[in-house]
């Protein structure tokens, strides 16, 4: 609990608010996101109040201020210049490079993250595909979708994931799914929302809709109608 820093938190809260698309963020969401207990997260929550990073009621749930949506933004942005480093530079798989990269998220140099900011060639998305801020705060533009949101026929290009962890990302390299693959929709199962598709090997794969929520993808033809 002593390691959990306020960037922790406002990274959790912001995490929540926009990438999962809740509109309130209880003290119970950031203890899940977070794997500790919900009094804990209550009395932190105090303490951010008092710094201005957050403001907070039960009606609207956890508010991150400007200054804290500023900060948390900033923590994404280091977050993920390292997770792209250590995958580019230094080899670490997709799998491996968040947990690390949740360590060197806390380093404060600013000059250092932005020379390896500079050495990576400006990137814009990390080795997940998930979007990086510029210095300004600002992200990317994407039309990515998740492959769930498809139809029968779809062409397209996997271009991220919203779950980091180990073994989800290990299940997509035994199923032969990575960044940057080439896919196509086959079926889709009215029964359960599982789809088939055809890697770039041509081989067909058959992924739970649970799955499929978790993979985003762009359609590889410019201005594609077979989106939902």
């Amino acid at each position: 609990m002593n390691n959990i820093t306020d960037d922790n938190y406002l990274k959790a809260i912001y995490h929540i608010h926009y990438s999962e698309n809740e509109k309130i963020v209880t003290p119970t969401l950031v203890a899940n996101e977070l794997l500790i207990k919900s009094p804990s997260v209550l009395e932190k929550i105090k303490g951010l109040v008092n710094k201005k990073y957050v403001k907070y009621d039960k009606h609207n749930g956890i508010l991150l201020t400007k200054l804290g949506k500023d900060i948390a933004v900033n923590v994404v942005r280091r977050h993920r210049i390292w997770e792209t480093y250590l995958n580019k530079h230094l080899g670490f798989s997709w799998s491996e490079v968040h947990e690390v990269a949740e360590d060197l998220e806390h380093v404060r140099n600013e000059k250092l993250i932005d020379k390896i900011y500079e050495v990576l060639g400006s990137p814009e998305f990390d080795p997940h595909g998930d979007p990086i801020p510029n210095k300004q705060g600002v992200f990317p533009k994407s039309d990515r979708r998740h492959l769930s949101n498809s139809k029968v026929g779809c062409k397209l290009t996997i271009v991220g994931v919203t779950e980091h962890s180990d073994a989800f990302l290990k299940y997509l390299t035994q199923i032969n799914l990575t960044l940057n693959d080439k896919i196509t929709v086959v079926d889709i199962i009215e029964f359960d929302g599982s789809i088939s598709i055809k890697n770039k090997q041509l081989k067909e794969i058959n992924v739970s809709k649970v799955i499929a929520d978790k993979i985003m993808v762009r359609c590889q033809k410019i201005n594609c109608l077979c989106k939902l």
